[in-house]
């Protein structure tokens, strides 16, 4: 449904609005708009088109995120919109909001460490521990309770917790 008034622009508004509050399933104090999976909003004659960008290739999440963006739209008044998943560029943790690091924190999970880069690929020297922010840390393993994370140690407190990979 579209209502004649209102421009593509303020139709391209309210269909980001609505796209944006979405939440990851894997991780729900953070919106797709947080973790940068949210990569475009379109309007066309008041048609809307959204691209999201997984932040893996065979990210399980991104079918449901797909149908709770189609059913956050059509709540918003936009019936017949359109979800499109676009591999490239690659998500990688850059396009995360600062917001989203800081939720991710407050949730239990150390945010990235730094932007992207080659040397992300080959793991990191530390990380710190988001309950009692201690640097003296251990890797338990690559893979955490996602394949987006590894699972750290605190020395200090000694809690496992979650880290989000860098790429």
């Amino acid at each position: 449904m579209v209502i004649a008034a209102e421009s593509d622009s303020v139709l391209r508004q309210r269909a980001w609005d609505a796209a944006a509050a979405v939440v990851d399933p894997e991780i729900p104090v953070l919106t797709i708009a947080d973790l940068g999976v949210l990569r475009e909003v379109d309007v066309k004659d008041g048609r809307v088109e959204i691209a999201i960008t997984p932040t893996y290739s065979g990210c399980p999440a991104m079918n449901m995120i797909a149908v709770e963006i189609a059913l956050a739209l059509e709540n918003a008044g936009f019936a017949e919109a359109k979800v499109r998943t676009v591999l490239s560029p690659a998500w990688t943790t850059d396009w995360m909001s600062q917001e989203g690091r800081r939720k991710l924190a407050a949730y239990g999970i150390a945010p990235p460490r730094a932007a992207s880069s080659r040397r992300a690929l080959f793991g990191v020297q530390q990380v710190g521990c988001p309950r009692c922010r201690s640097e003296e840390t251990e890797l338990l393993s690559e893979f955490g309770s996602t394949a987006c994370k590894a699972l750290w140690r605190c020395k200090s407190c000694r809690e496992p917790f979650d880290y989000f990979k860098c790429h």
